[in-house]
């Protein structure tokens, strides 16, 4: 059986391309869960955001419904590193952050709500909002779709914002300012030969989300390794904080990123960027408070250097994890088995550079990698039994992408 180390190395590229779907060990978990939308319709557009200068602002995107194959359109936003974004449940409005600090003239960056045309995707600006914080990195909506969530990352602030009747951005209805000791400086669970040594140098705050319930909140600090725990008052639109009001990273300096939920509703799996680990966490539904279970690195076990772990997604029917390793330039597949606990599968090449994020299509049939540095979207199709991802032969060059979000 080909180790991963070894299949990195093969060569020409092309090999590499073909080959690199590897088994880990183990067999793939049983399904924990019935699929939760059956039959879901193929996506028809897709926006994709992207860093300045390589990237313009939102590019539209046409869906090929057989193959999942992306094709550009146009650009339908010019806003500067409109990096992060989010869609209305009912695909209507698409909510764009500015990943700047200079919006207006001040050192915030901005909001922006855009009406979406059902028929040819182009985007009208409703209107634009001071995100509250330098540097909004992440966007998120409650589920009843009634709040808008920003996690600002410069300053380390998050924000909500209630969302009228037309879709429009309102004023906030609460920001906190996260304030505290700076973590460690090299994060003690990465592998050896990390240097994984960033932005431990104060509050940066990377994603703000709802639980599925809507009672509660989370946000991650990766600069001071916290995870805060948030009630939230839906009628007011505003955070107080939980008992206990954080909770520490699961190792010094792992600095926390991103998170998703599992259908199970009890179950949290978080990626932690500079140890390049994946954490599991219980989910307490009536407290609305988290506790550690499990942790394990999102890296080969052979592996040895500097990755930051970035983007993670869960298939909807919640039977597979996939986190996309930066610098490793790998999507790591795990399982799902029993009580939620992660075993890896498989780990595949993202076919590019330094991938951003990762984005399933709404069928499940098809995963994207945004690969920002070499300015590119690579597209895997999707085994739904064994979760394994086979590399398509078609790229789409974009400059610098950030996130991609599917029309409806």
């Amino acid at each position: 059986m080909t180790s991963i180390n070894s299949a990195f190395s093969l060569h020409p590229l092309r090999a590499v391309c073909m080959g690199m779907t590897l088994l880990i060990g183990g067999v793939a978990a049983q399904p924990l869960l019935a699929q939760t939308a059956e039959n879901p319709a193929p996506a028809r557009f897709a926006y994709v955001g992207t860093y300045n200068p390589n990237g313009e602002g939102v590019y539209l995107m046409k869906v090929d419904p057989a193959s999942g194959a992306l094709s550009k359109v146009k650009t339908v936003s010019t806003l500067p590193n409109a990096a992060q974004m989010v869609m209305s449940a009912d695909g209507n409005v698409l909510y764009v952050a500015s990943e700047v600090a200079d919006y207006q003239g001040g050192k915030h960056g901005s909001l922006a709500a855009y009406k979406v045309n059902r028929d040819n995707g182009d985007l009208t600006l409703l209107n634009q909002a001071d995100s509250q914080g330098a540097g909004p990195v992440y966007l998120s909506l409650t589920p009843d779709g009634k709040h808008l969530l920003v996690a600002n990352y410069i300053s380390g602030s998050i924000a909500v914002f209630p969302v009228e009747s037309d879709g429009k951005i309102g004023a906030p209805s609460a920001v906190k300012q996260s304030e505290g000791p700076a973590g460690a400086a090299k994060p003690e669970a990465a592998v050896p030969g990390s240097f994984a040594i960033s932005d431990h140098n104060g509050p940066h705050a990377h994603m703000i989300a709802s639980d599925p319930s809507g009672k509660f909140v989370f946000s991650t600090d990766l600069g001071l390794d916290r995870i805060y725990q948030w009630r939230f008052d839906a009628e007011k639109g505003t955070l107080m904080a939980n008992n206990p009001p954080y909770i520490m990273a699961s190792s010094a300096g792992a600095g926390p990123r991103h998170f998703v939920f599992h259908p199970d509703g009890k179950t949290v799996y978080l990626i932690n960027e500079e140890a390049s680990t994946l954490t599991q966490y219980s989910f307490d539904k009536q407290s609305g408070t988290l506790k550690e279970v499990a942790t394990q690195s999102s890296l080969p076990e052979t592996y040895q250097g500097t990755s930051f772990a970035a983007g993670l997604v869960l298939s909807h029917d919640g039977h597979f994890l996939y986190v996309a390793n930066r610098l490793r330039n790998s999507i790591m597949q795990f399982a799902v088995g029993d009580e939620g606990k992660l075993s890896k599968v498989a780990e595949v090449w993202t076919g590019g550079d330094y991938p951003r994020t990762l984005t399933l299509d709404p069928t499940g049939r098809y995963l994207y990698a945004l690969n920002q540095r070499s300015d590119n979207i690579m597209r895997f199709s999707r085994d739904p039994q064994s979760g394994r991802l086979t590399m398509s032969d078609d790229v789409v060059g974009v400059g610098a992408p950030s996130q991609m979000v599917f029309g409806h």
